[in-house]
């Protein structure tokens, strides 16, 4: 995956989004879920059941839909809060409000940590000022804990050993970090070219970043407290926003994009791609009820 032109694409469906955000693969359901956060639409796709998608309402600035423990309940991510989707009967089960000291905020990157918690961060629904913070909540400790503030774009979460790594896109930065008893401590920072979105971990450490605004995902290589760039693919989609492995070997990347802010979209803005890699990735996490 050095400085390829991905020819190996598939197009997911006709579906555009505004926004597209945080796909999952569901391994006990083989279907793959993604936000359009700008549409408050929650899409899941089962390639093995002739490729069909469907299509729910979800609250307004929906971020994430989640997996649980409990399979088919999802966890969502919203500015009125994180509630508990039971997908088939289409219920919806409050579990926690919008954290108090987050008034004018909405959510944005989200995912679920080993210990089984939920990790999601807020920022400016106009990107305009630095008043965006990570939070942590869980099924013992339902009330928000506030981790870090100050950020203005906070996306990509994942963790390494005991490192924690995420990126704030308009400081176009990664950061380092570790879980501390009051929030997270930033151990070091790594400048990076262009607007760092959402990312995916493969089992063996390579982190691949989706690049806002730059046609293109970037491969780095995590070892222990260094982060270094490996090489890149590019995409036919102008803001790529996000990417997770999914399919039966966890070997195929899913790159959901967005169409938003574009003047002139082209035809596959906003879509969903697939890649196949010789990479693999590793099982989505479960928020534990």
């Amino acid at each position: 995956m050095n400085q390829v032109s991905g020819e190996n694409f598939e197009v997911i469906g006709s579906y555009r989004a505004q926004l597209g955000e945080t796909p999952v693969w569901c391994c006990r359901s083989g279907s793959l879920l993604w936000v359009d956060i700008l549409q408050n639409r929650l899409l899941r796709y089962w390639p093995n059941q002739a490729q069909r998608i469907e299509i729910r309402p979800m609250p307004v600035f929906t971020s994430a839909v989640l997996l649980t423990s409990t399979l088919d309940t999802f966890l969502v991510v919203s500015q009125s809060g994180i509630s508990l989707y039971d997908y088939q009967n289409q219920q919806v089960r409050d579990f926690c409000r919008w954290p108090d000291d987050a008034t004018g905020t909405r959510p944005n990157e989200s995912a679920i940590a080993p210990d089984g918690s939920l990790w999601f961060s807020t920022m400016d629904p106009t990107a305009r000022e630095a008043i965006g913070s990570w939070y942590r909540v869980s099924a013992s400790a339902p009330t928000p804990q506030r981790l870090l503030g100050n950020l203005w774009v906070p996306n990509t979460l994942v963790w390494t050993d005991k490192n924690i790594w995420f990126a704030d896109s308009l400081r176009h930065r990664f950061y380092r970090a570790t879980s501390q008893e009051d929030g997270l401590c930033i151990e070091q920072e790594y400048p990076v070219d262009g607007i760092p979105d959402g990312s995916t971990l493969t089992g063996d450490g390579k982190l691949i970043n989706a690049c806002w605004g730059s046609s293109c995902l970037t491969r780095f290589q995590l070892n222990h407290q260094q982060m270094t760039k490996t090489g890149q693919i590019t995409l036919p989609v102008s803001q790529p926003s996000s990417c997770t492995f999914g399919g039966p070997n966890l070997s195929d990347l899913y790159i959901t994009s967005a169409r938003d802010g574009l003047a002139r979209p082209a035809a596959l803005d906003g879509a969903v791609l697939k890649i196949t890699t010789t990479l693999a990735g590793t099982p989505a996490r479960e928020f534990r009820l």
